[in-house]
């Protein structure tokens, strides 16, 4: 039960949500790539998305503290992140459809996942304790191995050096995830305050809204018997 819900579902989940970015980041340089229909971008963004899940797996297997031991002190970290982004853009959504009363809704949420994430990510990539900081495990594992020594759990040298390859690709990650989403808070905040403003014109993609033709049992309107005036 726990594979199937947590490992399966987040690899799952994470190789669409990867792809699609993919495609949206390259179809800003070559435009077929940005249409989610076409087979070659999909073909091409999955087997990059799933090269990238292999390695880990490929890492993993060839050294124990390797592979999802370079993803799992990240995995936090990216899962709140991500949930920043969704709140992001239901807010964005709210405010362009005119719901501005409606936007604390997410708002409140996304100041609070932001907040706790970006001063969780500062204290990982900055933070001078070891045990804490992915750049301070760095130069003690550095240290220890400069000096012949072993660090943490590692059983040999060539450990030590993985645990510094691990540190490293943690800490540069940890640094690009927070940047990035810097980024979108920040053009998000753009767009919210110039239509609040009246100084930009919301610009919709979301489809127009339409009343529902099923009645209150979920039954189509048009196929309902009419009701009789009697006799």
């Amino acid at each position: 039960m726990f594979e199937a819900l947590f490992i399966l579902t987040t690899v799952d989940a994470g190789t669409r949500v990867g792809r699609f970015m993919i495609q949206d980041m390259i179809g800003n340089v070559y435009r077929p790539f940005a249409n989610p229909s076409w087979l070659p971008g999909n073909l091409i963004s999955s087997a990059l998305i799933v090269g990238a899940w292999g390695y880990f797996l490929y890492a993993g297997v060839n050294d124990p503290l390797g592979g999802i031991n370079q993803l799992f002190p990240l995995f936090g970290i990216a899962n709140q992140l991500l949930a920043a982004v969704a709140l992001t853009v239901g807010t964005t959504i709210l405010i362009k459809m005119g719901k501005l009363r409606y936007a604390w809704v997410t708002a409140l949420p996304l100041l609070w996942d932001a907040s706790v994430t970006l001063t969780a990510s500062w204290m990982k990539i900055f933070s001078p304790e070891p045990t804490l900081g992915f750049f301070a495990q760095r130069a003690a594992a550095q240290d220890a191995l400069a000096n012949g020594e072993l660090y943490g759990t590692a059983q040999s040298a060539d450990d030590v050096r993985q645990i510094i390859t691990n540190s490293t690709v943690d800490g540069v990650l940890s640094i690009l995830f927070a940047l990035l989403i810097i980024i979108i808070l920040v053009d998000a905040i753009r767009v919210w305050f110039g239509i609040i403003r009246g100084g930009r014109r919301p610009e919709l993609s979301e489809a127009p809204w339409e009343e529902s033709h099923l009645d209150s049992e979920g039954q189509p309107v048009d196929e309902r018997e009419p009701v009789g005036t009697g006799s």
